[in-house]
Formats: C-alpha cells, structure tokens, sequence
C-alpha cells in the first residue's frame, strides 16, 4: 500500500469511528432525533450551495430519486438514530460499533437473496460467528434484571438492519442496472435530503426541536457534520479511486476497536476482557466471510 492510500485510510478510520465519540458529546444538550436533524438540515444545506454554484442541482424523477431517498433514511436516519438512541441509553459506544460491526457480514450473508448473487458456506458461517461474537460480549455487559438495560443492548440491532437493507439495495442497483446510478454530490443530496425530511417529525413532535447551544454542542455539531459527514465520506471515495471497493470495506471492520480506544480516552470507558474475547470471534467470523467471495460492500 503506497504512502498516500494509507494515510487516507488512517484518516478515514479515525475520522469515521470519530463520529460515536461526536454523539455523545452532543447527547448531554439535545435529543438524539433533534441532533440528527440540526446535522443533516445543515449538510443538505451546504450541498445544495455547493451543487448550485456548480450548476448541478436538479430533479431527476421518482424512478431515479426514490431508491436513493430510501437508502438515505435508512443508512443514514434509522441507523443513526438507533446509534444515537443506545448512547443515550448509556451502551458504551464501543459496543455499539461492535453490534454495528455484524452489518458487513449480514450484507454478505443475504445478498445473494436479493442479487442473485451466489452466497457461499463461509459467508453463512461468518455471520453466525460474528452474530455470536456479539451476544458473548452484549451479555457480559447486559443488566438482565433491567428492561431498560436490555432494551438499550438491543437497540443498535435496528441499526444492523437497517443499514443492511440499504446496503443491499444499493448493491440491486449496482447489478441490476434498473435504477440510474446518481453522480456521488447528487446522490449525496437526495439522500441527506431525505433523511432530514424522515426526522422532522419525531424532532418536532417527540423532542420539540429542545436544543441547548451551548459551545460545545456547536463544537461536536461542527465536527459530525464537515468531519464525518463530508470529510469521511471523501475520503471514503478518494481511497475507492485508489483500491478497490471491497478493500475499502474492510477498513470498516477496524471500527469497534478504534471506537473502543477513542472511548477510553474521551470518556473512560472500560475495555472488558470479555470485550475483546468477543471482538475476536466477530473478526474470526469476518475473515471467514471474506473466504472466496469478496464481492459484498459496506456503506455509509
């Protein structure tokens, strides 16, 4: 690997995994709906002045717009605020990578259910592992004496399927050909577009828009949205120009133990051993649905 890729690919990693960190840092000043929709009212906004002092923004359909505006709320809205509801439910955000971690293997897994894709015996066997992986660490970590402690273990769950589901659209889309393929600023748009339109309500009507703007709200809100949202998303596709699609996937799979250390360090959580056993059979069950077939992608 050149010098270059793998400074992009450190970046991106750090860059990305940050985002867990940046949400519980807003958390304590605003609702999780409401953080999601100050942040992606505000990049919708800096894409449209982007695209139109490019002279790109335009309406492209239903056909085209819908199956980008679905994949938008899901790999955006729903898995976000699955993400942003177990930190508030205080899951260490950690764990909450590591559960999130299940969804390149359950992408792997089912795609060939959608695709037609041919799925193979290891990509199968490595979900389940890695589904066990998770479970050994959750329950270690799980108070079961506790519905709230068990409800918030399970929440990231949603985010696992939801982002699954719209990681095997795009992959459709991709081998199917039955949808056109939106250039990366467009797609970009109507994605964030509708993920700000699926918050309104909930942000409106179940945390009634309640923001404290305090600095260091302003400052995490800052960082979600030019350092994660744009920055990683960059660098995300520079590192695709580069290597292929599924290398650049993998660099997914380094999330749970970099979002565990950043952790450690901004808010002292502790690493279990029983954190790393699990961490280590989920790898195990990720280096074996690599075995063979490597066509699979994650996103977002």
């Amino acid at each position: 690997m050149k010098r270059t890729t793998l400074i992009l690919s450190i970046g991106f990693v750090l860059l990305w995994n940050s985002g867990f960190i940046g949400a519980e840092y807003g958390l304590p000043y605003t609702g999780p709906f409401t953080l999601l929709f100050w942040r992606y009212l505000a990049l919708t906004l800096i894409i449209v002045f982007y695209l139109l002092a490019r002279n790109r923004l335009r309406w492209v359909g239903w056909k085209v717009a819908a199956p980008n505006m679905l994949i938008g709320v899901l790999a955006h809205g729903v898995w976000l605020a699955c993400v942003l509801l177990a930190l508030e439910y205080q899951v260490p955000a950690g764990i909450v990578a590591l559960v999130v971690a299940l969804q390149p293997l359950a992408t792997a897994a089912f795609s060939g259910l959608v695709t037609g894709e041919r799925t193979n015996l290891y990509q199968w066997i490595g979900l389940v592992l890695g589904f066990l992986g998770v479970v050994f660490t959750v329950s270690f970590r799980m108070d079961f004496e506790s519905y709230t402690s068990i409800f918030g273990y399970l929440i990231p769950l949603g985010s696992v399927i939801a982002i699954t589901a719209a990681s095997l659209i795009q992959r459709r889309i991709e081998v199917k050909k039955e949808t056109k393929k939106l250039p990366l600023d467009l797609e970009l748009f109507y994605q964030s577009l509708a993920t700000t339109l699926a918050l309104t309500l909930p942000a409106i009507f179940i945390e009634k828009l309640s923001t404290q703007w305090e600095p260091e709200f302003i400052y995490s809100m800052v960082w979600l949205i030019l350092g994660v949202s744009l920055g990683a998303y960059a660098l995300m596709w520079l590192l695709i120009e580069r290597i292929d699609a599924t290398r650049v996937a993998s660099l997914f799979y380094l999330g749970p133990p970099v979002t565990m250390f950043m952790a450690w360090v901004a808010f002292g959580d502790k690493v279990r051993l029983t954190d790393i056993l699990g961490l280590t059979i989920v790898f195990i069950g990720i280096l074996l649905s690599q075995l063979k077939i490597k066509k699979t992608s994650s996103m977002y």
